[in-house]
């Protein structure tokens, strides 16, 4: 006996069959059906965006309009022989990539392309997730993609454009897809409950729009489930099922960190560990909410407990707690303790502490008024000495800055793997080096993670790390030369920094930029805060008594 299964999920079922159909993406709608008006279509696109962006929809909605008999303002009609039969048509050929992705494949599909359609006027290749082939299976349809028959044409997909190589994307039009908006995509969970007869609140369908982030996909998929639970859904099925957070929740917790009260937030906290709530998603909502209150922090001056510097810094500090892979500990307490960092605590004294300052009040008014003068020669002194360490620090913090650049562009100028592997194995060899230990606990927690002949990059869980690093670069330098026997040229980089050098050295490879070695400067890193504080010391000794006087 076979069984059929009629059922049909969601996101398949409602899946666009027609251009007016398709939600969002108005500029590649537009185009597309400009190119079947007028006539111009070409012979290889290329579709890319974010999952569940409707991409393979798109490329088969186009698909059927270029082989309609009668298209009517660039969409199939529906009606003629091509359209219905368009399902079951042996010219639509739909290609899985990820499964797909070998040379002897890729020479099949191109032995196959030369072969005439059967009824249709192309023979569409589909062909999906098109960044898992392998270099040769591209290099196979390059050619084919240069001169293709004029009866082909080549639709393809990717959530990754990056890993496709330029020589292909050279040969295709592309056309990039967006994530849909919170609207449109309420819009639409909205519009299947209605369908469906699903009761559904506002606020649950804001949420699933929201836990989708921007994929349509995801939003119906969530829908299906939660519609297998209940025919009703409320924010509470939402809450209770996925991991989610109210934004009632957040807007409470964001109260209690204005109004600087430490308790209650620690009892919020405690709230979300017991519910095991999905700590990105917490982080996402309670980032959005900061940046509203920023945001109205400058357009309408609110008076605040925190300043707008201070809710920027919070969010960068919370952004970075959601980017981190690899936290060992509770993740809510690394947040709590991000968030508390922003309290300020005041100390309020018991009664007999308030007492015994009273006693002691009056005598200390006498040697305050005394030592008033002497204290203000002595902030004179310490402030123009602080303003010239912090001119200092700000002009070597601008030469490191220029040293990271030239090291990161010389590293990538001759960076091969055969360099990092054999660095990488001496790196572990480091705490059996006589190097000093104080050197050693900077280094220890770092990682190779780039390396030419002379230079290498390395990457520290924590920026002040890198940093730190970089202030004794020379140092480091001159040990570590000594213990690899070769002259080796470091810098340090966060794990953000890291990112983002990485992403700019790949698609300067991908464009066919070329880096040429640059000369490093010369510069001088010391250390100004003995000569301050002896300088410091020699006012007090001048104005007080020696004996009086303990530098601590």
């Amino acid at each position: 006996m076979v069984i059929v299964m009629d059922y049909k999920v969601f996101y398949r079922k409602y899946r666009p069959d027609s251009f007016k159909n398709i939600i969002g993406q108005e500029y590649t709608k537009n185009m597309l059906q400009n190119a079947i008006k007028n006539n111009k279509i070409s012979h290889a696109y290329i579709f890319t965006g974010p999952r569940g962006t409707g991409k393979t929809s798109t490329a088969k909605v186009f698909a059927k309009a270029i082989n309609c008999e009668n298209p009517v303002n660039g969409e199939a009609c529906g009606k003629c022989t091509s359209c219905v039969n368009f399902a079951t048509s042996a010219d639509i050929i739909e290609i899985d990539a990820a499964s797909n992705n070998g040379v002897d494949e890729i020479r099949e599909l191109i032995n196959n392309v030369k072969i005439a359609p059967t009824t249709s006027k192309y023979k569409i290749y589909i062909i999906d997730e098109v960044h898992m082939m392998t270099t040769s299976a591209f290099n196979a349809l390059l050619l084919t993609l240069e001169e293709p028959p004029a009866h082909v044409i080549f639709i393809m997909a990717t959530t990754n454009i990056e890993s496709v190589p330029i020589t292909i994307l050279s040969r295709c039009q592309r056309f990039d897809f967006k994530k849909f908006t919170l609207d449109e995509l309420q819009h639409q969970i909205n519009y299947v409950c209605t369908e469906e007869g699903i009761e559904i609140t506002s606020e649950a369908a804001m949420e699933i729009a929201y836990i989708s982030e921007g994929g349509m996909r995801d939003a119906l998929s969530l829908l299906d489930q939660l519609s297998s639970i209940s025919r009703s859904i409320t924010i509470e099925n939402i809450l209770s099922s996925y991991g989610s957070i109210s934004n009632v929740f957040i807007q409470k917790l964001l109260g209690y960190i204005l109004e600087g009260n430490a308790v209650k937030i620690t009892e919020q906290f405690e709230q979300l560990k017991s519910s095991a709530a999905d700590y990105k998603i917490f982080i996402k909502k309670l980032i959005q909410e900061l940046v509203n209150y920023a945001i109205r922090l400058k357009s309408e001056y609110l008076s605040s407990n925190l300043s707008y510097e201070q809710v920027k810094n919070l969010i960068f500090e919370l952004n970075e707690c959601m980017n981190r892979t690899n936290i060992n500990i509770d993740p809510y307490i690394l947040i709590e303790l991000v968030v508390l960092n922003y309290i300020s605590v005041e100390f309020k004294p018991s009664n007999s502490e308030e007492v015994q300052k009273k006693e002691q009040f009056d005598e200390s008014q006498t040697e305050k008024v005394e030592l008033q003068e002497k204290e203000n020669d002595i902030s004179e002194v310490v402030v123009e000495n602080t303003t010239g360490i912090e001119e200092d620090e700000r002009a070597l913090e601008q030469q490191l800055n220029e040293l990271k650049k030239v090291r990161i562009n010389n590293c990538f100028c001759g960076a091969k793997k055969e360099y990092l592997m054999k660095l990488k194995n001496q790196w572990n060899e480091l705490a059996s080096s006589p190097i000093p230990d104080d050197i050693l606990n900077l280094l220890v927690d770092t990682n190779i993670v780039a390396a030419s002949n002379d230079y290498a990059i390395l990457v520290a869980s924590l920026s002040s790390t890198a940093s730190l690093i970089n202030r004794r670069i020379f140092e480091i330098n001159e040990y570590l030369c000594e213990f690899f026997d070769t002259e080796l040229k470091l810098i340090a980089l966060s794990d953000s920094e890291w990112s983002h050098e990485k992403q700019v050295y790949i698609d300067n490879l991908h464009s066919g930029v070329t880096y040429q070695l640059l000369e490093e400067k010369l510069i001088e890193i010391h250390d100004d805060s003995e000569d301050s504080i002896s300088s410091i010391e020699k006012i007090a000794q001048d104005v007080f008594n020696h004996d009086k006087i303990e530098i601590v």
